[in-house]
């Protein structure tokens, strides 16, 4: 199931109306295809839905947004139509500050947010680096690609199709690395934050810090690997995906006293 022409920021890949709404956000460089083989191990009552930013796949010929809130702002639109049933984040890299952001959205104008978030591979947003790597020379931005992994052997090997591909994935460098977090209250929503125990670009103490932005539980959960330590671990990562939303579908059905 792919998206239409007016809801082209979406691929639903597994449909369940009466279940938990998974919002998935890709990484930098990523699309909403990375998230596919999900839909075939999750549980038959999470319904997946993978954003699909600008400037890749079939949103190719589109310009890249550059800017983490003004991305943010796109997703919120496009997503709000779809936020009335039980629903949660998940969001990698760049996709857990992007996820972070709407989710602040949606709490802002509505007053509630997700269930849960999920947020992976990724610092807290108040833990600030400074990194200009999208100002890099074309050969030490492949060498960084090749060394934190995620990009395609296939398109690492073929010098016209890494042309192809750069400008999308250094526009989506400049847009996280410019983005500096904007003090807000806190979500009141439980965040789980996961990460790989030799990540370069988050430390289990960086994704630990999380814990500041809500005002809810908080679990950290850290898997053998680098920063896409999701793809070997991606049955322990969708096992405690699904053990949190079974929880988020069992308060949604059964009735509080």
């Amino acid at each position: 199931m792919g998206n239409t022409d007016s809801d082209s920021w979406i691929r639903i890949y597994r449909q369940a109306p009466e279940g938990v709404r998974l919002f998935c956000f890709p990484h930098a460089g990523g699309a909403a295809s990375y998230f596919y083989p999900w839909s075939r191990s999750l549980p038959w009552d999470i319904e997946l839905l993978a954003l699909q930013y600008p400037g890749r796949q079939d949103r190719g010929s589109e310009s890249c947004v550059r800017s983490i809130p003004d991305l943010a702002d796109q997703i919120y639109a496009a997503i709000r139509p779809r936020l009335g049933a039980p629903f949660a984040f998940f969001g990698h890299s760049m996709g857990a500050i992007l996820a972070f952001e709407v989710a602040s959205r949606i709490a802002r104008d509505e007053g509630t947010g997700p269930e849960h978030l999920f947020v992976s591979g990724r610092r807290a947003p108040s833990r600030v680096r400074h990194e200009e790597l999208h100002r890099a020379s074309k050969a030490a931005f492949i060498a960084e690609m090749r060394a934190v992994g995620g990009t395609s052997p296939r398109i690492l090997a073929d010098p016209e199709l890494l042309d192809f591909v750069l400008p999308t994935i250094r526009a989506d460098y400049a847009a996280i690395e410019t983005y500096r977090y904007v003090s807000a209250p806190p979500l009141s929503c439980d965040i789980t934050a996961l990460v790989g125990d030799s990540d370069p670009k988050a430390s289990p103490d960086d994704a630990a810090a999380w814990a500041q932005h809500t005002l809810g539980r908080f679990d950290l959960r850290i898997f053998p690997g680098g920063h896409f330590y999701l793809d070997d671990c991606r049955a322990g990562v969708l096992d405690a995906l699904s053990s949190v939303l079974r929880g988020v579908r069992q308060d949604a059905v059964v009735p509080h006293a």
